[in-house]
């Protein structure tokens, strides 16, 4: 533990959080070298994660420390030289598409392909890597098999019908909607290593599994599908996301959308969570939602459960770190406090009321049927 005190404004900012440095309570940040507080001056959240990753500093309860930083919106409230560094950022998530077909697979094999053991090891058994529904669950297995039944239901499946999903994953989602509702489904995603395992997985079902960009999917859909997904498509593709649904939709058709959402629309995505776990993404607001989706589809149904996500994350956590033994000689150290501090800093995002999850049922204007919502 470091004798060096921080520098008065970062002890007052956490301070009004209810966090100290080198404080005795769970969520308090156990400083093991004063250049922790220089990256955070210089490089605000990217620098506080940097230098955990590299073992600077450490916290028995990093869900509840940031929690209570995120609540208090302490990351709003950085000094000159960090407000200076996100203006580059700003500048850059809103000058470039971020999002093109050229960069569409850079999350893929970023993120999705770093090794199918890490999510085994982490997910439950339908691999799904997205917010559980937890209403009537106790475990991770029900509350995720909840959520993929929700999806059917919600879509209307019926024998027979094709749908689309899009954003796959390792095709839990597929196989659930294949094996249970009698549907034929194509799965895309941009991650070969999902793509391998979903194609395993299925094998034995009506499911086709592609490596495509949504934009170069063809074909007519009953339903279209997509969970976790539109995090990566970026505000200036909504329209043409929206478009493309609509085209590869038939007329009577549904579209189910599952994303993490924020309360109101930022100009720029965390640079920790930018540069090593999700490159490129951005999170939807409901004015940009709503705006993108004006003209273009019906809002049948918008359904928010984001504290969910916070049991989800924490229930992932706690099997990563229960499986580490038999990844770490593969992956290292740097990487396991990289994907502790992933998981359990999203799961204080959550519980802080700082991200929400939705699910928006949207229809084909063409629909004649009436929606009925269910929960």
């Amino acid at each position: 533990m470091s004798d060096q005190g921080p520098p008065g404004v970062l002890g007052e900012l956490v301070a009004q959080a209810g966090v100290r440095f080198n404080g005795g309570r769970p969520w308090d940040i156990q400083v093991h070298d004063p250049e922790v507080y220089s990256r955070i001056l210089r490089q605000g959240s990217l620098g506080f994660g940097e230098a955990y990753m590299d073992g600077l500093w450490d916290c028995v309860a990093i869900d509840e420390l940031f929690y209570r930083l995120l609540a208090a919106r302490i990351d709003k409230r950085l000094g000159g030289r960090v407000r200076l560094r996100l203006f580059g950022e700003i500048l850059r998530h809103n000058l470039f598409n971020l999002q093109s077909r050229r960069r569409a697979f850079q999350v893929g094999e970023h993120h999705y392909d770093i090794g199918n053991d890490v999510f085994e090891a982490m997910l439950d058994a339908s691999m799904s890597y997205s917010c559980a529904y937890w209403a009537e669950a106790a475990d991770l297995e029900s509350a995720q098999r909840a959520k993929l039944e929700l999806i059917c239901r919600k879509l209307e499946l019926r024998p027979g019908e094709r749908l689309l999903d899009i954003g796959c994953g390792w095709g839990g989602l597929a196989r659930h909607a294949a094996e249970h509702h009698g549907v034929e489904v194509v799965g895309i995603t941009v991650s070969r290593e999902q793509q391998r395992l979903a194609r395993e997985r299925c094998a034995d079902l009506p499911v086709r599994i592609e490596l495509m960009d949504y934009r170069n999917v063809q074909g007519r859909f009953d339903k279209v599908v997509s969970v976790g997904m539109f995090e990566h498509v970026g505000p200036r593709n909504y329209g043409v996301y929206f478009d493309t649904v609509l085209r590869l939709l038939e007329s009577q058709g549904l579209f189910l959308l599952h994303t993490i959402g924020v309360g109101r629309t930022g100009l720029h995505t965390d640079p920790w969570i930018d540069r090593y776990i999700f490159p490129n993404g951005r999170l939807p607001s409901p004015q940009q939602l709503a705006r993108a989706l004006d003209g273009r589809m019906v809002i049948e149904d918008w359904h928010s459960f984001g504290q969910d996500y916070d049991r989800t994350l924490m229930s992932w956590s706690a099997r990563f770190e229960n499986a580490w033994p038999q990844l770490a000689s593969r992956y290292g150290r740097r990487f396991q406090r990289m994907w502790r501090y992933y998981l359990q800093s999203c799961a204080g995002f959550f519980r802080a009321r700082r991200g929400q999850l939705w699910q928006l049922v949207l229809s084909h204007p063409g629909r004649c049927a009436i929606y009925r919502s269910l929960r």
